[in-house]
């Protein structure tokens, strides 16, 4: 029985153009995250198309491929299934599991064949890789599902939707969006298996390739970057806060430790930009998880935060969405997001879970724009169900605009 692939179009409508193009397609993202699962929805368009017999797919982390570990064996795998010298659509899965693979990318690279490549992100966004194919690919960055996606996916799936988003919504908060977990009906399995994922990517993704001379202090690191996910961030304050508590480290450790959940994709950083001096405050950056379930499943307590968690989604909605991203400084005050879009024009954006009914909270979102002197545009996004348009500020409920019936 054909496997049932969810198409998620955010993705594919980016990739597409470039299907047929002899730049090497890299796809990134989280461990989970569903990007095996777009090499399969690119597979079923090309084939589709009438072009299955030019396909070599190879997912070297499944039965029949694991013993793909040199870059002698990879091309033997593929030139047995070469049958003429018209070029084809060679797709690698997990392509990291081949250490010294770039050689043979290049070589068909050459030859013009159309490449797609996954794998460990670690790997993929080493120096190695973007030293030896130097504009020769690009990089497609994916997410876990989006709220819009969680609730086609479920649907996709035949699985229950509250006819009240918002409820729906309340549960994404705490499940997540890693693909796998739609198949699960109940929060502990869901739980359990984004805490696997955490486990899984230190096991394949970090201790393998990096060198980790104390386990215990990055687990105690990477804890303290996710439940203080959305929170500006300063390393001399956790580094005083470990010696404080008898851990002996320096800050480059903990700061090479910081750039592992990076490269992991475990969260985002996320630079300040003043916009009176105009430059981007490298030290005053907060962090961003790449799912907000892995908070929700590394802590007992499950009551939610709705203010740093709808501004976590809403900044994974805007990076995933193609807008570069900026915590904005304004004097003295903070704008959540300064945004640029495609065109190069910006826009400024404050998020708030309610300002109903709560003077206190409308000025604090309105203050920072009345300092901004350029005409660009002003948003609050919220989850209020009734807008509050003030001052020539866009009010947004944040459910309208992920589900697509609003746009920034």
């Amino acid at each position: 029985m054909k496997e049932k692939i969810y198409p998620r179009e955010k993705y594919l409508s980016k990739i597409r153009p470039f299907y047929n193009s002899d730049i090497v397609k890299v796809i990134t993202g989280i461990r989970r995250c569903g990007k095996s699962s777009i090499l399969k929805s690119i597979i079923e368009e090309l084939e589709k198309r009438s072009l299955g017999d030019r396909i070599i797919y190879l997912p070297l982390d499944k039965r029949g491929f694991k013993d793909i570990k040199t870059p002698d064996v990879l091309e033997k795998r593929i030139e047995e299934q070469i049958k003429d010298s018209d070029s084809y659509y060679l797709i690698i899965d997990e392509v990291q599991n081949v250490k010294g693979f770039e050689s043979v990318v290049l070589q068909y690279e050459e030859e013009g064949y159309s490449i797609f490549l996954t794998g460990s992100n670690s790997y993929l966004l080493s120096d190695e890789i973007s030293t030896k194919l130097t504009g020769r690919y690009i990089t497609f960055e994916t997410y876990p599902l989006d709220f819009k996606e969680y609730l086609e996916m479920k649907k996709f799936f035949n699985k229950p939707i509250n006819e009240d988003l918002y409820v729906e919504f309340d549960s994404y908060i705490v499940e997540g969006g890693f693909p796998k977990t739609i198949e699960f009906d109940d929060i502990e399995s869901k739980q359990f298996y984004t805490r696997e994922i955490i486990k899984e990517i230190f096991d394949k993704d970090v201790k393998t390739r990096n060198r980790i001379s104390n386990k215990a202090l990055f687990e105690r690191i990477q804890s303290y970057i996710i439940n203080n996910y959305c929170s500006s961030f300063s390393l001399k304050k956790l580094c005083d806060s470990l010696i404080a508590s008898g851990v002996n480290t320096k800050s480059t450790t903990v700061k090479n430790y910081i750039e592992l959940l990076k490269k992991a994709k475990i969260v985002y950083e996320c630079n300040r930009y003043d916009l009176k001096s105009k430059q981007s405050l490298m030290r005053e950056q907060k962090y961003y998880l790449a799912d907000l379930s892995l908070y929700f499943s590394t802590n007992v307590n499950n009551e939610k935060n709705y203010g740093p968690s709808l501004e976590n989604i809403v900044y994974l909605y805007l990076v995933s969405n193609g807008y570069q991203v900026s915590v904005g400084k304004i004097g003295k005050l903070e704008c959540d997001f300064i945004i640029r879009k495609s065109s190069g024009d910006y826009a400024y954006i404050q998020v708030t879970y309610t300002m109903t009914g709560n003077e206190k909270v409308k000025e604090r979102e309105y203050r920072p724009f009345r300092d901004i002197r350029n005409g660009y545009p002003r948003y609050i996004i919220s989850l209020d169900r009734f807008r509050d348009q003030q001052e020539g500020v866009h009010h947004i409920n944040a459910i309208d605009l992920i589900t697509g019936k609003e746009i920034i």
